[in-house]
């Protein structure tokens, strides 16, 4: 159902008509009484269309004045036309106002923010930039609007993350290139229609207070590490069949000695690879290493479990041996630890099949729940906090793992199930790998000796 035409509008159009039908009426009865009724009909026709004309150049004059003035009245449609259009201009600049200060709002608001935010179009052309950005990325707002900005920023490790910003969103510790002494992250986020936002980030405070830390950590555990050595001599030398009264304190002693020792231990090796900013470019022969670490989990394990090692690959890593070794064997050995007796630990090297290569350690053990998974790589982080006091873990031995992965390029996942085991992947890039040039014999499989009972 049609809805009812406003008073306004049909009062107009009843003007209208009365203006085209009263002459008509009149030229009829002067064409009747006169004659020539058919030249009095076309006489009032066309002056009717001459105010039609008249009134519509009027519209025109109105619509295209610099200044708008009130629409013009008593034209019939045409001015309800005129009002209309009218009232529809005052919305729309009202609401185009509107628009205007808020977006100033906003752009004020951005202008004031600590972080650099720059609007890239999808050919990486720089349309937007505010006065943090323009700080720490040395720009100009209206010089370099508009260019390309890989022509903008003189850091070829900035560049070469810029094309490759799908893979690798982040880009975490770079120089400023106003200023190197400024340390920077940046973030590229895609959003609208072929636009990015970089987010530029000074980090360099952040920094400073992690060095602080990490000066901390390495500072207090050396101090530490005399210490507790002297302690421990001491204690090794008190033998609890001496002291019958104090056996189970010294023995206790003794434990708690040895487990400081260990954490000062991993403690130290954290602030030697935080400390180291380059890796060793060592050759690092995999199977012989993982071969070793078999034998002797095999030994700490002394039967309690099966051990099997496999190796599918004979490509060899580029990095350095003694920190590899250090992942691999707290993986290797946290696998021993935490899985119960008769429990089963497979280890394997491998080609990927996306490239690269990967080590991974699956058991049969307790299993780590879901919500712990995102946490668990975190220094001094435990699941269960008295089963790791109890089997002699620090709560450092993965985060050792994750820092010397990150270090080497390689990525840790982890997969795990209570009550079902755990599977902890290390995959290496092709950047890592290396193949030695004669071909190797296979690896036998080492696998503990099988103790028949008696």
């Amino acid at each position: 159902m049609s809805e009812p035409i406003p008073l306004l509008h049909a009062h107009s159009w009843q003007v209208s008509i009365g203006r085209l039908v009263v002459p008509l009426l009149i030229a009829g009865v002067l064409g009747l009484v006169l004659g020539h009724l058919t030249i009095w009909l076309l006489l009032v026709l066309g002056l009717h269309a001459l105010w039609i004309l008249w009134q519509l150049r009027q519209l025109q004059n109105w619509l295209f004045a610099q200044h708008r003035e009130p629409p013009p009245d008593d034209l019939g449609v045409l001015s309800e036309v005129a009002s209309f259009v009218h009232t529809r201009h005052l919305v729309g600049r009202s609401r185009q106002r509107r628009l205007v200060n808020l977006l100033r709002v906003y752009r004020e608001a951005a202008e004031s923010l600590p972080d650099g935010i720059l609007v890239l179009s999808d050919s990486r052309q720089l349309v937007w930039s505010n006065a943090a950005a323009r700080r720490l990325l040395g720009l100009d707002r209206h010089q370099h609007r508009g260019q390309i900005i890989d022509r903008l920023i003189d850091n070829r490790r900035i560049l070469d993350w810029l094309g490759a910003a799908a893979v690798e969103p982040t880009l975490l510790d770079v120089p400023a290139p106003a200023n190197p002494d400024l340390r920077l992250s940046l973030r590229l986020i895609p959003y609208a229609s072929g636009q990015w936002l970089l987010v530029v980030r000074d980090i360099s405070k952040l920094l400073q207070l992690e060095q602080v830390r990490r000066d901390f950590v390495a500072n207090v555990s050396h101090e530490l590490r005399t210490p507790l050595t002297v302690v421990h001599g001491y204690l090794e030398m008190m033998e609890p069949d001496q002291f019958p009264d104090c056996a189970g304190m010294i023995t206790e002693m003794r434990h708690q000695s040895s487990r400081m020792a260990q954490i000062v231990e991993d403690l130290l090796t954290l602030s030697r690879l935080d400390a180291n900013e380059s890796v060793a470019d060592e050759v690092v022969a995999v199977a012989t290493m993982l071969g070793q670490l078999t034998r002797e989990a095999i030994t700490i394990s002394a039967g309690q479990h099966q051990i099997r090692f496999d190796c599918r690959s004979r490509r060899n890593l580029k990095g350095s041996t003694k920190d590899l070794h250090s992942a691999f064997s707290n993986l290797v050995f946290n696998a021993v630890r935490y899985t119960p007796a008769g429990g089963r630990i497979d280890l394997v090297w491998e080609d990927l099949p996306a490239g690269g290569a990967g080590f991974s350690v699956s058991d049969s053990g307790y299993g780590i729940p879901a919500e712990h998974l995102p946490r668990i790589t975190e220094r001094f982080y435990r699941v269960s906090t008295s089963r790791s006091r109890d089997k002699g873990g620090t709560g450092l031995g993965l985060s050792i793992v994750k820092h010397v992965l990150v270090q080497h390029q390689a990525h840790l996942r982890i997969t795990s199930e209570p009550g079902v085991g755990s599977t902890f992947y290390c995959d290496f890039p092709e950047s890592r790998l290396t193949t030695p040039t004669p071909p190797a014999a296979p690896t036998p499989l080492l696998e503990q000796p099988k103790i028949e009972p008696v």
